[in-house]
């Protein structure tokens, strides 16, 4: 692999990698920072641990002059995120000399503006509450010379293209720009052919995207068992754990069941407050706190090396959504575990996504000897989700796709879109994964 000091960056950022323990750099960054750093715009597709923060970030943190006004933008899809990538670059930049604003909503503006006053370089922000400071002034793009677009169809999907579109067209032509992406949607293909001047693409393979690395199992069960389950794995643990659940509520009643079994557990979920989302965040990134139960507005902000487990208590409504949330284990080429609970009524859903996973599945009913049995009620074809993803049937016969099948016919599972219309940082409407809808894990039935 290649070195870092063989990239052309300057011995001040070197300096910041040496001292978070880093030499060789991965594939995406040894393929951009040459490219970024000549001046050509990127477009990367690009999974979640694979090392593109640091790839977008050195190169800008290599050419940003420090006390010259704001020069270099990043914009990500949630709060979460944005602090994870300031958090980063402030490591990484730390012998530099250059300051770093992160703005997003939910946090008083007083905050923010303080941090302006005292001057920055940098700017990680989420498109609501940067347009909020661009209109009353307390930001401005005259200088900018580096602009990144990070998860950009995590941003399209909530809404936020126009946003975008608004805040481009005020940054100056002559500019380095990058934009990042787990897929390549028709809209951010022509996002980058409207902004982007003959940017280099790096498309990496679909495979890419399956979790490899990442030991990855299944358990079907009845919605009502899965807890107990949830203890005999993370009791042997000696490392990290997230929990993912679907909606607030079960989050809420995860994380309290955890507590009244003397676990040390925190959680995070949409309608919680930022500072309580913060401290919950630290609690777990300082090692303070063993689990982290989460609905998926944490999925794609959490960056803590130690986290041995990943366990889906609900099957997500999406399929990206799973790579996202199991991408929170094996940083950083560490090892780490995937467990996904797939109740009677989760099936369906679960066939879908299997179908996207290209490394081998590990069925534990198989290996743990756990029978099946599902009611007739249930047993019926899962419809097109809103999400996409694959076709209305999706069997789960014998000799089907991976990790074995139940059952004879039409895939299980319940149908439709899931979720609810929540508010972003500016108060548009966005669809929110970690909504409270009814059926959002199988209308809390018993199964």
């Amino acid at each position: 692999m290649t070195k870092f000091k063989d990239l052309g960056l300057k011995e001040e950022v070197l300096r910041g990698i040496t001292d978070q323990g880093f030499e060789e750099a991965f594939e995406i960054q040894e393929a951009v920072i040459p490219v970024l750093l000549s001046g050509r715009d990127v477009v990367g597709q690009a999974h979640t641990g694979s090392g593109k923060t640091a790839a977008f970030a050195l190169s800008m943190l290599n050419d940003i002059t420090p006390k010259q006004g704001i020069q270099g933008l990043i914009m990500a899809p949630t709060r979460e995120l944005a602090m994870q990538i300031s958090t980063e670059i402030k490591k990484m930049g730390k012998h530099t000399g250059i300051r770093i604003a992160t703005v997003y909503g939910g946090q008083g503006m007083g905050v923010q503006l303080d941090a302006l006053h005292r001057g920055v370089e940098i700017i990680v922000a989420t498109p609501g509450r940067l347009i909020d400071h661009l209109k009353r002034g307390s930001i401005e793009l005259g200088d900018v010379t580096h602009i990144v677009l990070d998860e950009a169809d995590t941003m399209l999907d909530m809404g936020f293209v126009d946003d975008i579109q608004f805040i481009l067209d005020l940054s100056p032509e002559d500019r380095v720009m990058s934009l990042f992406s787990a897929t390549m949607p028709t809209a951010i293909l022509r996002l980058g052919e409207d902004y982007l001047h003959n940017p280099k693409q790096f498309l990496l393979d679909a495979d890419d995207l399956s979790g490899e690395g990442i030991d990855q199992s299944f358990l079907v069960i009845k919605d009502r068992d899965k807890f107990k389950y949830l203890l005999d794995f993370i009791k042997p643990l000696k490392g990290q754990s997230i929990v993912f659940c679907s909606t607030k509520y079960r989050t809420r009643d995860v994380a309290k069941y955890l507590h009244q079994e003397k676990y040390n557990a925190v959680a995070i979920e949409g309608d919680m407050s930022q500072s309580r989302r913060e401290q919950s965040m630290a609690k777990f990134r300082n090692g303070k706190a063993d689990i982290l139960v989460a609905t998926d507005v944490a999925s794609r902000g959490i960056d803590v090396p130690r986290v041995e487990l990943v366990v889906n208590y609900d099957v997500p409504n999406q399929e990206m959504a799973y790579f996202h949330r199991i991408g929170r284990t094996a940083r950083a080429g560490t090892e780490g575990r995937a467990i996904t609970f797939v109740s009677y009524s989760s099936v369906g859903d679960w066939n879908i996504i299997k179908r996207q996973i290209k490394v081998p599945l590990r069925d534990l009913n198989q290996e743990m000897n756990i029978e099946i049995s599902i009611p007739d009620p249930l047993k019926r074809q899962s419809s097109p989700r809103r999400y996409g993803g694959g076709g209305s049937r999706s069997n789960y016969s014998r000799g089907g796709s991976r990790g074995g099948g139940y059952g004879r016919g039409g895939g299980y599972g319940r149908g439709g879109g899931y979720g609810r219309n929540s508010r972003d940082d500016r108060g548009s409407k966005r669809r929110d994964s970690g909504g409270d809808g009814k059926n959002s894990y199988g209308g809390r039935s018993r199964w």
